[in-house]
């Protein structure tokens, strides 16, 4: 499985009305209401008001134009081996988001400190302040840095958001967006209703890279979407979405909560469509995770990697095809939630859920190989929550001396019915065919146990 080349470089010619350095691209597009397409002429384009684009229009560019919510500080001081500069942060505003660190919480703070380039950790208190790190001081309205900043381009990001959904049928590509303080679930880019956003990077945002919110029948295709504060992309309430042919890595660097909040590679809630030939890989937190009353969804032919968190995580939602991944390497973060048990996830993880099929994929080397999971979670709009109707079929399942195992668990109040879940025809690497390497109703098993217990029964182990 190999991914095609991503991002700006990927783009097509844009030709149409110039946006030049220098100008508010908002009002060059009101300016030209009979025009469709805009074209960023190359280089940095500083944005301190989202954009809102019309509908069927184009925000482009094939020069390599960078799009900023960052504002540039200056006016620094040297105090107590410190350097300060005051009156740059925003008017208080109210936080959320879970963090790894939920003692002082620095994830749900937008501004991002960057200098030459380079980001710089958030501290929560003065006294922690070290070179590589910054202070903000809210109450006081200063941002203190540990290095002497002479002579360096110190940036903050100020802007919420680079383009927001305004209109419908929008084409977003070419483009860089960066270093915008977006809040906890939202996105840098918007996307809306049939939106197209193709072969832009998105990068060193505060929170969520790209956000289809109430997006039907969009299309993320082709992007590189790295970096990011909290998660790369996000989907709400969308259905028919297209998520394909994505990089999609390294994504949570501002310590949101790697086992169980919205951090990682891509998140989606109450959505349908498509998520198909991404790689994915090295993000701190889960690679895909469908949440709450997701249906009719395809996860196929991704290559999931190296995640924190679970490979694929499927909760508490409807019909599923989760086919053809290749899902290597997962779920060996630490912190909060992060463990070796069927409960804490694995490679490929359904959580009562109904309906969903796990066929065909390549599962090697994860924390676990694949952990079904029965918990009482409530009624959702296509009826209870419930672990029924679960395939998983023809998988190759490699678990070295790293892995724990693959099975069910479940919790007292939620017992799995019989027949709700169906193994076969799946091929192990174990080892040790003694070894305990599977688990049912809360008792681990050796290969010939689990066949025993009704799964897997024409399934083979090496």
């Amino acid at each position: 499985m190999r991914l095609g080349p991503t991002g700006p470089v990927t783009a097509a010619k844009c030709v149409g009305v110039r946006i030049p350095l220098g100008a508010e691209p908002q009002k060059v597009i009101d300016a030209n209401p009979g025009a469709k397409t805009f074209c960023f002429a190359k280089g940095l384009h500083r944005i301190s008001q989202a954009i809102r684009p019309e509908a069927g229009s184009t925000l482009a560019s094939s020069e390599g134009a960078v799009l900023t919510g960052s504002v540039l500080l200056s006016g620094w001081r040297a105090e107590g081996g410190r350097w300060v500069v005051r009156g740059v942060l925003p008017a208080a505003y109210k936080l959320k988001g879970k963090c790894e660190d939920d003692k002082t919480n620095p994830c749900q703070r937008g501004e991002q400190l960057f200098v030459d380039g380079v980001q710089l950790t958030r501290v929560m208190s003065l006294g922690e302040l070290k070179p590589g790190s910054f202070y903000g001081d809210y109450r006081a309205n200063a941002v203190y840095v540990g290095d002497d900043p002479g002579g360096k381009a110190v940036e903050m990001s100020r802007t919420r958001a680079a383009i927001v959904v305004s209109a419908q049928d929008v084409t977003v590509s070419g483009l860089t967006i960066e270093h915008f303080a977006s809040l906890p679930q939202g996105g840098a880019l918007e996307v809306g209703i049939g939106w197209k956003v193709i072969a832009n990077e998105v990068r060193w945002n505060h929170a969520v890279g790209v956000m289809v919110i109430e997006g039907d029948r969009a299309t993320v295709s082709g992007n590189t979407v790295a970096d990011n504060g909290q998660l790369g992309i996000g989907q709400y309430h969308s259905a028919d979405v297209k998520l394909t042919g994505n990089l999609v890595t390294r994504n949570n660097t501002d310590g949101f909560w790697i086992a169980d909040w919205e951090s990682g590679g891509i998140k989606s809630t109450r959505s349908s469509g498509e998520v198909s030939g991404n790689d994915i890989v090295a993000n701190r937190g889960i690679g895909i995770w469908s949440d709450i009353a997701e249906y009719d969804r395809r996860i196929v032919g991704n290559r999931i990697r190296d995640n924190a968190a679970d490979g694929i995580r499927y909760e508490i939602s409807y019909q599923a095809v989760i086919g053809q991944n290749v899902v290597e390497g997962n779920g060996f973060g630490t912190g909060r939630g992060s463990g070796p048990s069927l409960w804490d996830g694995g490679g490929i993880n359904v959580n009562t859920s109904a309906g969903v099929t796990v066929a065909g994929n390549l599962i090697k080397d994860n924390r676990n190989g694949i952990a079904i999971q029965s918990r009482t979670r409530g009624d959702g709009p296509r009826g209870q929550y419930v672990l029924k109707d679960v395939v998983i079929e023809a998988n190759q399942v490699v678990m070295d001396e790293k892995s724990a195992s693959t099975g069910v668990v479940e919790n007292k109040e939620s017992p799995v019915g019989d027949g709700a879940i169906r193994f076969s025809r799946n091929s192990y690497r174990i080892g040790d065919r003694q070894a305990e390497r599977f688990a049912y109703r809360g008792e681990t098993m050796t290969w010939e146990q689990w066949q025993a217990a009704g799964f897997d029964k024409d399934s083979v182990t090496s």
